[in-house]
């Protein structure tokens, strides 16, 4: 009874190890290999760099809180939002009363950027990883006047500015027309260095 468990427990344990070998480590070095040697900059995190440091990712929303700036969506993401290490959504239904309040409250407090027009749904609703860095181009348009009055610039050259930043779907059907905040803005601030 005792040699037939050792000569069932030896194959297995090779082949546990074996595969603990292969799978978890010579798998993902090769992946990350390839990785790196063909997408350096998406396998690094789409880092974005000004004057030799980072100042965020292509991938990760951040928040912009000044006025100066377009505002992403909102974040559940972590106690102040936009955490990465928080990744996620709020958890809260549509049947939610402190969703509803919270919407409410933000669509009441954009309404008064732009009275009369309907406030875009993805300045008051999170996304589910609570990290989108894009909004759509109704949401930066939405937000032009505020922007270029804050900014001295005239409403026109900031709407071409955010006309310039629309990302449209790939191959014209996969996925939607959006604008990715972080290179919106800046694109305003090299539109205003020189001011």
């Amino acid at each position: 009874m005792l040699s037939d468990l050792r000569s069932a427990l030896r194959p297995a344990l090779v082949l546990t190890l074996l595969f603990a070998l292969l799978l978890g480590l010579a798998y993902p070095m090769a992946l990350t290999g390839i990785g790196q040697a063909l997408f350096p900059y998406q396998a690094n995190g789409s880092l974005v760099r000004e004057d030799d440091r980072v100042i965020g990712s292509a991938l990760i929303g951040q928040a912009f809180a000044s006025d100066r700036y377009f505002h992403g969506r909102p974040s559940a993401a972590g106690a102040r939002g936009y955490d990465a290490a928080a990744s996620a959504g709020s958890n809260l239904g549509p049947a939610s009363k402190v969703l509803a309040e919270r919407v409410r409250n933000e669509a009441q407090a954009l309404a008064a950027i732009a009275p009369g027009r309907p406030v875009p749904p993805d300045l008051v609703t999170t996304s589910a990883s609570g990290l989108d860095p894009h909004i759509s181009p109704e949401a930066a348009l939405y937000q032009v006047d505020r922007v270029a009055k804050v900014r001295g610039l005239p409403a026109e050259q900031v709407r071409a500015l955010v006309q310039a930043q629309i990302e449209y779907p790939l191959l014209g059907f996969i996925g939607e027309p959006r604008v990715n905040v972080l290179a919106l803005n800046r694109a305003l601030d090299g539109e205003t260095k020189g001011n």
